[in-house]
C-alpha cells in the first residue's frame, strides 16, 4: 500500500507532465488511443466515484455557515464560465463544434483538482469542496440548460438525454461515493491516499482518447484552440477572484472562487460531447483538462507564497464575509 500511495503521490504531483506526454504519444500513433474515446463515459464514472469517496456531508457545511459566499462562488460558476466560453469562441469564429465544446467546458461543474490547489494557494479549502460538491449536485439540470441556451440556435441540443447522462456518470457515482465513505469509513479512509491516481488515469484515459480521435484536426487547429482554452482558462481565474473581492470575500475566500471558477470538469465536458455532438467537440475539453492544472498549479505556487492578511497559519481558514 506504501508503494501505491507513493505512486499516487508522484502522478498527482506530476498530472500535468504525465498528460502531456501521454498526449503527445496519442498524437503519434492515434490508432491506438482513438478507441478509447467510446469509453468516455465509464472512464469519468469512475473518476466521479473516487471524488464522492473523498466527501463527507459536514463539506456541504458551508453552505449553511457561509451562505453568501457559497451562493457568490456557485453562481459565478455558472455564469462567468459558459458566458466566457460562448464568447470567446465566437470572437475567435471557431467552428460550430468547437463553439459547442468550448460551452460544455464553460457549463461545466468544478474541477476535481480544484480543492488541492485551493489548499495550496492558502485559500478557503471548505469554501473550495463546498463549491465543488454543489455544483457538481447542480451538474445534471444546470449544464444541459446552460448548453441549450448557448448553442440552442446553431445546433441540436439534446438537453433531455444530457440529463440523464450527467445522473449516471456524474451524479449517481458521486452519491455512491459520499454514501459508502459515510457508512463505511473505517474501511475508506485507508484507501484515501490512493484516489488521486484513479483521478489521474481516469483523465489520462480521457485526454488521450479524445487526443487520438482529433490527431488530423489538433494538428490543423490546435493551436487556435489552444489559444482559446488559455484566454478562457485566465479570464475565469481573473474574474472569480474580481467577483469575490468586489462582494466583500475575505482574501482566502477570494483565492477559493478564483480557482473553482477557472477550473473545470473538463472530463465531463468531453464526456457530453463525444456522446452527443462529435471527437471535434471534445477537443477543447481535453486541452483544458491539461492547462487548467498547468495554470491552476502555477497560480497556487504565486499565492503560497503570500500569505492572506492575518492568516499566517494553516491554510485551512474560514471565508469572512
Amino acid at each position: 500500500m506504501t508503494l501505491i500511495s507513493r505512486v499516487a503521490a508522484f502522478a498527482g504531483r506530476w498530472f500535468a507532465l504525465l498528460v502531456l506526454i501521454a498526449s503527445a504519444a496519442a498524437l503519434v500513433r492515434p490508432e491506438y488511443t482513438a478507441p478509447l474515446a467510446e469509453h468516455t463515459s465509464l472512464f469519468l464514472g469512475v473518476i466521479m466515484f473516487g471524488m464522492g469517496l473523498t466527501l463527507r456531508p459536514a463539506d456541504f457545511s458551508v453552505v449553511v455557515t457561509h451562505p453568501k459566499a457559497a451562493l457568490i462562488g456557485i453562481a459565478s460558476q455558472y455564469t462567468i464560465m459558459p458566458l466566457l466560453g460562448w464568447g470567446i469562441a465566437h470572437a475567435l469564429d471557431l467552428p460550430p463544434m468547437l463553439v459547442v465544446g468550448m460551452i460544455l467546458v464553460g457549463a461545466s461543474p468544478g474541477g476535481t483538482a480544484s480543492n488541492v490547489m485551493v489548499y495550496l494557494a492558502r485559500g478557503d479549502v471548505a469554501l473550495s469542496v463546498a463549491m465543488t460538491s454543489v455544483s457538481t449536485m447542480l451538474a445534471p439540470i444546470m449544464t444541459p440548460l446552460l448548453v441549450l441556451a448557448l448553442a440552442g440556435r446553431t445546433l441540436e441540443v439534446p438537453a433531455g438525454e444530457m440529463f440523464g447522462s450527467i445522473l449516471a456518470v456524474v451524479l449517481v457515482p458521486v452519491l455512491a461515493g459520499l454514501a459508502l465513505r459515510t457508512f463505511a469509513d473505517r474501511w475508506i479512509t485507508p484507501i484515501l491516499p490512493v484516489l488521486p491516481l484513479v483521478s489521474v488515469v481516469g483523465i489520462m484515459l480521457v485526454v488521450v482518447g479524445v487526443v487520438g480521435a482529433n490527431a488530423d484536426d489538433i494538428v490543423s487547429t490546435g493551436a487556435l484552440v489552444a489559444l482559446a482554452v488559455v484566454l478562457h482558462n485566465g479570464f475565469g481565474l481573473a474574474l472569480g477572484y474580481f467577483v469575490g473581492r468586489i462582494t466583500g470575500l475575505s482574501e482566502p475566500g477570494r483565492r477559493a472562487i478564483s480557482v473553482e471558477v477557472g477550473m473545470q470538469n473538463s472530463g465531463l465536458a468531453a464526456t457530453l460531447a463525444t456522446t452527443y455532438f462529435s471527437p471535434l467537440a471534445a477537443l477543447p475539453g481535453a486541452l483544458f483538462s491539461v492547462w487548467h492544472n498547468v495554470s491552476g498549479a502555477l497560480l497556487a505556487t504565486f499565492w503560497s507564497r503570500r500569505a492572506p492578511d492575518g492568516s499566517e497559519g494553516d491554510p485551512q481558514r474560514q471565508t469572512q464575509g
